[in-house]
């Protein structure tokens, strides 16, 4: 059965949507059969993967209110491995409909039961709030990724998503674990971030990835173009930086990855084939 990992900070514009979008990307050009799974009302991870907005379209909403089985709104993308179950606007009312309800943090749990086991992960991108979206996710997630910004706010946002993190293992899901902590928008020219970087390493030691997620106009460009980085421009550095991150994650899950060396081959020859002038695919699919 596959593993379920939330991308999750309740603070907004570190990057979460975007590594979520491109992490799930990369895995899946890396072999693994991905469920990308939009639980934020903005959509923005729906969109970003290139499938539109359509609040008439059966989505996440309706799996969690028991309206449509998951495996009945599931979409393919423009990645053969990448399957999307779709967000929408409705699920702002969400947090109200299923206040009342006995199993209102355990409903995304249930809803993807029956459709887990088809993928090796599913992705799941959060709602910037520690609302109850965000817990049905925490109640169903195995692990979390944390993005974050290597600034001072950041730093107290993390120790309020930690005590919210042993709330939710106490009440609803004691296997929840922190996967990791990633850096994002990362500029290593700045003494803050360098002071930041320390900081979190002292706290959460190897929890914290090897990786960061440089600031990249292409990463920011992507989205309006409804693609994943990797397709929009597979030599750019944040490409580069996901699917990094990717092999960082399979390492750490000791997951196999068949593609890491014909990257590393193909990375070689356009080396090489700058040298002689010659043009080349960076990634062997790209």
């Amino acid at each position: 059965m596959g593993k379920i990992l939330g991308i999750v900070n309740q603070k907004g514009g570190v990057g979460k949507t975007t590594t979520a979008i491109n992490l799930a990307a990369c895995l899946a050009l890396d072999g693994l059969k991905i469920l990308l799974v939009d639980c934020d009302p903005q959509a923005n991870a729906t969109s970003g993967v290139g499938v539109q907005r359509d609040d008439n379209r059966h989505s996440i909403y309706d799996v969690l209110m028991g309206d449509a089985p998951a495996a009945q709104v599931l979409l393919p993308t423009e990645i053969a491995n990448l399957t999307l179950l779709p967000g929408s606007k409705n699920l702002t009312g969400a947090n109200i409909e299923l206040a009342g309800a006995d199993d209102r943090a355990l409903r995304l749990r249930a809803a993807l039961a029956p459709v887990q086991g088809k993928f090796d992960l599913v992705v799941l991108d959060c709602p910037p709030a520690l609302d109850l979206l965000t817990l049905n996710s925490l109640a169903a997630a195995d692990s979390l990724v944390v993005p974050m910004q290597a600034e001072y706010f950041a730093l107290e946002g993390i120790s309020e998503l930690v005590s919210t993190l042993e709330r939710v293992r106490a009440a609803f899901n004691p296997r929840l674990t922190i996967e990791g902590v990633l850096l994002t928008m990362y500029d290593d020219r700045t003494n803050l971030a360098q002071q930041v970087t320390e900081t979190l390493r002292e706290y959460f030691k190897d929890r914290l990835f090897r990786t960061v997620i440089p600031r990249n106009i292409r990463l920011a460009e992507a989205p309006s173009h409804g693609k994943p980085v990797a397709l929009y421009d597979a030599r750019s550095r944040g490409t580069e930086a996901y699917f990094e991150l990717a092999a960082e994650f399979m390492e750490r899950n000791q997951i196999p990855n068949p593609r890491a060396e014909a990257r590393k081959q193909a990375a070689a020859e356009a080396q090489a084939a700058s040298k002689t002038g010659k043009t080349v695919k960076f990634w062997p699919y790209g």
